[in-house]
């Protein structure tokens, strides 16, 4: 009698484990989203401080490059709908546009370079390697952006980087101690 029953257990698990991913990348995104929600206002730059970067590393470093980047493209595909997601709140395609849309727009390959680059089971010198190059993806697309929008190289670094580096260091600490503490737990969702 109890073959039935092992047999439904093996079918059964590849569903479960076929399930985890898309969960993982859900929570993923809707952590982004609640780390969107932690906005400070930067003097003298268009950009707020947010939690954004430092749940963007964790995920991608979490959940590997592929499911990394889908939890991203995920978060931007809701902000783009109009889900208030975004910091502070907000929402919409312009924000794509704006002074921020290319830190948003790097959010997916940062996730990416920071999954990649941490692996499975990379020790804390690789997953601090991961974070800071994730990190640097970020402020590129960032700057980038608000060097086209301005059309002043140095002060889109002046405004779009300076203010956040002491900031962002710390975020690429914590992002690394999160991904080793949290790695055990979500091994089976990459």
């Amino acid at each position: 009698m109890s073959a039935p029953r092992e047999v439904a257990d093996l079918a059964a698990a590849p569903r479960s484990r076929s399930m985890r991913r898309p969960i993982a990348i859900a929570a993923g995104a809707l952590l982004v989203a609640l780390a969107a929600q932690v906005a400070v206002p930067v003097p003298f730059s268009p950009v707020p401080m947010t939690l954004q970067p430092l749940a963007v590393l964790a995920v991608g470093g979490l959940l590997g490059p592929a499911a990394g980047m889908a939890a991203l493209v995920t978060y931007l595909a809701m902000g783009l709908l109009g889900l208030p997601v975004y910091a502070g709140g907000s929402a919409g395609p312009l924000h794509l546009m704006g002074p921020t849309g290319g830190y948003l727009l790097a959010f997916p390959v940062a996730a990416g370079v920071a999954g990649a680059i941490a692996g499975r089971s990379g020790g804390v010198l690789r997953v601090l390697l991961a974070c800071a190059c994730g990190m640097v993806v970020i402020h590129a697309g960032g700057v980038a952006q608000l060097a086209l929008l301005g059309g002043n190289p140095a002060a889109a670094f002046r405004v779009g980087f300076v203010p956040f580096l002491t900031g962002d260091l710390l975020k690429v600490g914590l992002a690394a101690a999160v991904i080793l503490a949290a790695r055990p737990m979500v091994r089976g969702a990459n």
